[in-house]
């Protein structure tokens, strides 16, 4: 367990680190900005895209990719019927919330923890994941929020709002860009793999940082049983539905121990986002973020305890 605490412990004191550097205003609003951006539109997508065009962007003729998307919707579609069902929300709120529930932060969070438990291997199947996750929840719940709307908006309206919104997503276009420059079986020039690598060396640190700075705005008191609910859906039942799909389809250890580690992540700042963009549960959202940040130092170090212990899982 002490091997485990120095895996996690790293990642944890970074978002400390930042927590504090935003509270205590020690760098701007301007400052945290700027890093984040640096963190977001250039050192991230450098990790992805050649850790995709190396090939590492799509393992195993999609197995895992189906394993941890299958495990997504299921929550995702049960999320959204409770908060039909039994809180008795509109359409859209409860997509937001499913999104909530199931949406992780595995770029922020995701890919540093499977650095750091892992190493260099861990990062393909990480990137893998991260690639599509924008690309199949962001756009279901915007097309569930604007249905629960009832704005009217036609099927051209809410497919190009899509549209833009994934080709403005660095994230998204580095694993697209990288799946096809390995697809093509283009090479990557050594000093282009030498920028890049050097680029995406500050993924980890930086966007730690940054998130740690960004909890600093969301609060827990008024809803913390909802964020409650949205941890228990997100934090455990999501890894347990992707482990028991990812031993159903047979998948190798490592990438089983890396789908289950990012199922595992607490809600992603994007939840938050759409949620302020339709001005529906942000409070519950800010609340979800917060909580399931702070829960996950407990529940990530068994979880990782967990896979190091199990000699049919550890990598």
């Amino acid at each position: 367990m002490l091997g485990v605490l120095g895996l996690v412990a790293p990642v944890f004191l970074l978002i400390a680190m930042g927590y504090v550097a935003g509270v205590r205003r020690l760098i701007s609003d301007e400052g945290l900005r700027g890093i984040n951006d640096f963190a977001f539109w250039l050192c991230a997508p450098s990790l992805l895209f050649v850790s995709a065009a190396l090939g590492g962007g799509v393992a195993h003729g999609g197995r895992l990719e189906l394993a941890f998307f299958s495990g997504v919707l299921i929550i995702y579609g049960v999320s959204l019927l409770l908060s039909r069902l039994v809180a008795g929300r509109g359409l859209a709120e409860s997509g937001l919330f499913a999104l909530n529930c199931s949406f992780g932060n595995t770029l922020m969070m995701g890919v540093p923890v499977a650095l750091a438990a892992f190493g260099p291997a861990g990062i393909p199947p990480a990137t893998a994941i991260v690639g599509l996750y924008s690309l199949v929840l962001l756009p279901l719940t915007t097309v569930v929020a604007e249905m629960g709307m009832s704005a009217g908006a036609s099927l051209r309206r809410v497919l190009g709002t899509t549209l833009r919104s994934v080709l403005r997503n660095p994230i998204v276009m580095a694993v697209v860009l990288g799946n096809l420059w390995a697809f093509f079986g283009l090479p990557v020039p050594g000093f282009a793999r030498r920028l890049l690598e050097l680029l995406g060396g500050g993924t980890s640190p930086l966007l730690l940082f940054c998130l740690g700075a960004s909890l600093r705005d969301f609060q827990v008191r008024r809803d913390w049983l909802d964020a409650a609910t949205i941890g228990a859906l997100k934090l455990l039942l999501l890894p347990l539905a992707v482990f028991g799909l990812g031993r159903l389809l047979a998948l190798p250890p490592l990438e089983l121990a890396v789908a289950v580690i990012m199922a595992a992540m607490p809600t992603g700042a994007n939840a938050f986002l759409m949620s302020r963009r339709y001005a529906l549960g942000m409070e519950r959202s800010g609340a979800a973020v917060l909580l399931g940040t702070m829960a996950s130092v407990i529940t990530l170090t068994l979880l990782l305890g967990w896979i190091t212990q199990a000699g049919d899982l550890a990598p």
